[in-house]
């Protein structure tokens, strides 16, 4: 059987945990200070350690002192309150999950119901990065170069423990697949993950698709509907472009996280919510602060653990190991091998990929279409080499951009006086002047980049590497703010 070994002072809480976690068929062991728990595990290695903080010679972390005490043990610690420094300080110590008192029963069971052998974890992520040289991938993600590397070991850190993760990216850059892989590495992999767009759904829909509601909670609501916080129980969920929910709901998102349990729209009832969050955005998340599209206690909340993935043009040397994934895989479903030249991979390599690795595929999956024999050469495949126009910042560096010359505005309120400074380029370009906000930039990238591709916005959409939905918010925020601006302006 499974073996449990709590460590608590308190007679009262320890009699009540005993009780319970006995009732899951596992056998339990008792300590209430830290001598004892050194003692109880040198006779018997528990495969559960719940472990409080507050103990009368020390603290709980000091058993993480001698690494090997619990190397084979699962630690859970017992907190009186729940923090940002108690998941922190878990994560670094080694820890896999936390409890705050009083215990909840469906949150206990869920932690039991998970219980696994930190070595048995270690195991898989050795193997993954065992076969990394030679399969070139490590879980869902591919590439070699130490940019991924850096992001394999990451994931390979935050997977086995409780942490919330917060990914932050480009559009195509593969941030839902880090938090598939994150999943498929924890305790919670025998239950779901489920995937949620915060910019692919009604704002009027988004808060019933999330928490559910209950018959009649509105107009059209005929039936009770289970949300995804429900679907996802005992599992992850993962919400991509954070940054689109509406306000209101990240307030709600925010309890659920603290607390711990939510309630359907229209209904006075709440419900455990025993699921792990990982969030994403291919917004700059301080930038997401500051234009109001993101609550920084929601930020601070979730961005316990951030990972930052790489945009394609930064690794460049992983291009043909992507390409000649993509086209095994596309083969597979069509039923016919092809593969590419070897002018055709170094051609590749040239291009900047703005949309990312979504793109790449794209270009892969057209190329194997147009190709008429079994070889895929570069004739319908993507030219860099300074094809592509740029976009021109004051001050900084050139990188690439589809976009008409257009010189913006500069702010009304400059932080330094510097003039701005421009710099020769290619193709055509939009200046910006030093002290331009992040949000300024943007809008004026999107702006230019749709008025040269003649206001295709699918098109657009497309180039940026965003999704059409994120571009239509985006134009509509901007329409809203043009807005204001000239009802203010008329006063």
């Amino acid at each position: 059987m499974t073996h449990a070994l709590i460590v608590d002072d308190d007679v009262d809480s320890v009699a009540t945990l005993q009780e319970l976690i006995a009732s899951e068929k596992f056998t339990v062991s008792v300590a209430h200070t830290l001598r004892d728990a050194r003692r109880h595990i040198a006779l018997q290695q528990p495969d559960i350690v719940l472990l409080d903080l507050q103990l009368p010679d020390g603290n709980g972390m000091e058993l993480f002192q001698d690494p090997q005490l619990v190397a084979n043990s699962e630690v859970v610690l017992i907190t009186g309150h729940a923090s940002l420094d108690t998941s922190i300080q878990a994560l670094r110590m080694g820890a896999a999950d936390y409890l705050v008192k009083p215990i909840n029963i469906t949150q206990l069971q869920g932690v039991l119901s998970r219980v696994m052998k930190p070595a048995a974890l270690q195991a898989e992520v050795a193997d993954l990065n065992a076969n990394l040289a030679q399969s070139g991938h490590f879980g869902l993600l591919w590439g070699r170069t130490q940019a991924m590397q850096r992001i394999y070991e990451q994931i390979s850190r935050v997977a086995g423990t409780s942490v919330s993760v917060f990914i932050n990216g480009e559009s195509g850059t593969g941030k839902e697949l880090v938090a598939q892989t994150v999943h498929d590495l924890s305790r919670r992999r025998k239950k779901p993950f489920l995937a949620v767009n915060c910019g692919a759904i009604s704002p009027n829909l988004i808060e019933s698709e999330i928490f559910g509601h209950e018959k009649g909670a509105f107009t059209g609501a005929d039936k009770q509907h289970e949300g995804f916080f429900e679907r996802a129980s005992g599992g992850t969920l993962f919400l991509d472009e954070l940054t689109e929910m509406p306000l209101e709901l990240q307030v709600k998102l925010l309890r659920v996280l603290e607390t711990g349990r939510f309630m359907r729209v229209g209904s006075t009832t709440t419900l455990d919510a025993d699921v792990r969050v990982i969030a994403a955005s291919n917004r700059p998340l301080l930038q997401a602060v500051q234009a109001g599209k993101l609550r920084e206690d929601l930020l601070y909340r979730l961005n316990v653990f951030p990972i930052e993935m790489p945009p394609l043009r930064d690794r460049l040397d992983d291009v043909p190991l992507l390409a000649d994934h993509f086209l095994r895989q596309i083969a597979a479903k069509e039923g016919k091998n092809k593969r590419f030249t070897a002018k055709a991979l170094a051609q590749l390599q040239t291009y900047h990929w703005p949309g990312n690795v979504r793109e790449l595929r794209n270009a892969v999956q057209r190329a194997y279409v147009m190709a008429t024999g079994e070889v895929v050469d570069e004739q319908w495949l993507p030219k860099g080499e300074g094809a592509e126009p740029q976009v021109v910042l004051g001050a900084s560096a050139a990188v690439p951009m589809p976009a008409p010359s257009i010189t913006a505005p500069a702010p009304a309120a400059m932080p330094i006086s510097v003039a701005p400074v421009a710099f020769e380029s290619s193709g055509p370009s939009i200046t910006m002047p030093l002290g331009s906000s992040m949000a300024q930039v943007e809008k004026a990238f999107i702006l230019a980049t749709l008025q040269h591709y003649k206001h295709h916005k699918e098109q657009t959409a497309a180039v940026l590497g965003i999704s059409l939905k994120t571009l239509y918010n985006r134009l509509k925020e901007y329409a809203a703010e043009d807005a204001a601006a000239a009802d203010k302006a008329a006063q």
